[in-house]
């Protein structure tokens, strides 16, 4: 026996010398992880830009390729084909595949969020001609998707204004938001949901804000971090890498002494976008009370709405509560847990 375990030592010891032998010699750092990622043309990616602008995806292990999406079923269904790892993208859309909901005919039954983003920053915006919600009786609004993302939230807005879809206005499907604002300026609809810097842009040629969503509807959590629940698994860290590296970017763009990068870097990816609206798109995103969320944290208050709105309106009908069903909090509890990079300097 005394000989048998000599023998085995021997054979650790060859297998580690050999081991280190064969390694590349002054191998670095392994190659950073490529994350392939869908995201909506618009404000809402700030952080992603800075992300990339500052080396922060890199830092944190991983390289990220961005592709806009026009709408939300091109979107959602290339990531269920696993055309893309990631969509930053409204959480109703992950819960309408989920839940067999989605406008497109394809399911998705590990879709979850694993961050969170915004609480959608949506403004309901009309032509000039439209003054008041009285106006629009008898006109078509737009959205990206009849049966999901923010068609609810509009159904739900008229509907507080007295008005249902369908007995006294039309509403049809036209994409993401850039289709929808070039859409309203040449109107070919009266009125849509935009975000920043769209809504302000429409606004600066006398289109007219109709309501802020929030102020009806209170919580909402709007744009998430999306993702298949097989793939987050088996690249655990890449997916906390984006969340670290998003993370460290707003806590850089909540900087007050970063504000002037912060407009140039907006421009930078949104050329056509004046300074006085990327000024406005800056002071409703980085709002210390209603900007973007802190952190990358999650709105479970804003979840329980999207689930109402979508238990309300959604097609088969169900009854949704459970905000846990959707969000994985692993991923993000990880992420927060572990010690990032030093803090980015100004």
């Amino acid at each position: 026996m005394r000989t048998l375990a000599l023998f085995l030592a021997f054979l650790v010891l060859v297998s580690c010398s050999t081991t280190r032998a064969t390694a590349p010699p002054g191998a670095g750092p392994p190659s950073p992880k490529t994350v392939r990622v869908s995201a909506f043309p618009g404000g809402s990616n700030w952080a992603s830009w800075v992300a990339q602008e500052k080396g922060l995806f890199r830092k944190n292990g991983i390289d990220v390729k961005v592709t806009p999406t026009p709408s939300s079923v091109r979107q959602l269904t290339g990531l269920i084909e696993g055309k893309f790892d990631i969509a930053e993208t409204a959480i109703d859309n992950l819960i309408a595949y989920r839940e067999g909901q989605g406008e497109a005919k394809i399911d998705g039954p590990d879709l979850i969020a694993f961050m969170g983003g915004t609480n959608g920053f949506l403004r309901l915006v009309a032509v000039p001609e439209v003054k008041a919600y009285e106006d629009l009786r008898g006109k078509t609004l737009s959205v990206d998707a009849l049966t999901t993302g923010y068609a609810f939230v509009l159904l739900e807005l008229m509907e507080h204004a007295g008005m249902r879809k369908d007995r006294d206005y039309r509403v049809v499907s036209v994409g993401g938001a850039l289709e929808r604002f070039q859409a309203l300026l040449e109107k070919k609809q009266d009125a849509t949901l935009l975000a920043p810097p769209f809504d302000l842009r429409a606004e600066a040629q006398g289109y007219t804000r109709l309501a802020i969503a929030t102020d009806v509807l209170g919580h909402y959590q709007g744009t998430v971090g999306g993702v298949r629940k097989a793939w987050a698994d088996a690249n655990r860290d890449a997916v906390i890498g984006y969340i670290r590296a998003s993370s460290e970017a707003l806590d850089w763009l909540y900087d007050p002494g970063n504000k002037a990068e912060a407009i140039a870097i907006f421009r930078k990816n949104l050329p056509d976008v004046s300074e006085e609206a990327a000024l406005g798109t800056y002071g409703v995103m980085f709002s210390p009370s209603t900007g973007l969320q802190r952190k990358k944290r999650i709105d479970i208050e804003g979840i329980r709405t999207v689930l109402a709105l979508r238990s309300k309106y959604g097609e088969p009908h169900k009854t949704l509560s459970e905000p846990g069903l959707y969000y994985d909090p692993g991923f993000y509890i990880e992420a927060m847990r572990q010690e990032g990079p030093q803090p980015l300097r100004p």
